[in-house]
C-alpha cells in the first residue's frame, strides 16, 4: 500500500491552482492514481485530489460504495476525472454538511449545485461526460475545488454553521471526507 500524507488547511501547496494533464496512460499517472485510491481507502474518504497529497495536477478521484460513514448515500461509480469542467444545469443549490481529509476534524455547512454535469477524461485519455445530482454532483464539486484552491470553508456562507464533528456530533462515528 502507497499511502501518502494528506496536506492539512494551512498548507499553501492547498491554495495552488493545479496543472493541466498533458499526458495520459503513463507509468508516472498510474503510480499517482495507486497512490491516490490507496490512500483514499485508508482514510475511509469518499474522493481526493492530487493536490490533497502534495502533486499539483488536475486529477480527482471518488467512489461511494458502501461507506460506512455515509450508510443513505447513494452509490457512486469509482471514478478517475483528469482535466475536469463542471457544469451547473441549474440554478438551484442545496446546503448540506461536509467534512474534508485536509481539514479533518471539522463539518460544515456547505452550499452545492443539485445538477451539474461533469467532463473530462480518464487516465487512458478516454473522454468522460456525465450528468449526475445530489451526493454525487456534491463529491465531484468538493473535489474539483481542490483543482482550483479551494476547500470548503471558503464556500461557507456562515461560518457558526462550522464545527467539530465530535461536538455536532456526538457519539455518532462521522470521519473527515
Amino acid at each position: 500500500m502507497a499511502s501518502k500524507e494528506v496536506l492539512r488547511m494551512g498548507d499553501a501547496r492547498l491554495l495552488r491552482i493545479a496543472e493541466e494533464v498533458k499526458e495520459f496512460n503513463t507509468a508516472e499517472l498510474h503510480q499517482l492514481l495507486k497512490d491516490m485510491r490507496d490512500t483514499m481507502h485508508a482514510m475511509n474518504g469518499v474522493g481526493l485530489a492530487a493536490p490533497q497529497i502534495g502533486v499539483n495536477l488536475r486529477v480527482v478521484i471518488f467512489e461511494v460504495a458502501g461507506n460506512p460513514r455515509y450508510p443513505e448515500a447513494e452509490a457512486v461509480p469509482q471514478t478517475v476525472l483528469i482535466n475536469p469542467r463542471i457544469t451547473p444545469l441549474k440554478k438551484k443549490m442545496e446546503e448540506d454538511w461536509e467534512g474534508c481529509l485536509s481539514v479533518p476534524g471539522l463539518r460544515g455547512i456547505v452550499p452545492r449545485y443539485i445538477n451539474i454535469r461533469y467532463q473530462g477524461f480518464d487516465e487512458y485519455g478516454n473522454v468522460i461526460d456525465r450528468t449526475v445530482s445530489d451526493f454525487h454532483a456534491r463529491v465531484v464539486q468538493h473535489e474539483c475545488d481542490h483543482l482550483d484552491g479551494i476547500l470548503y470553508p471558503m464556500r461557507m456562507r456562515d461560518l457558526r454553521k462550522l464545527g467539530y464533528t465530535d461536538v455536532l456530533f456526538p457519539g455518532q462515528d462521522i470521519a473527515d471526507d
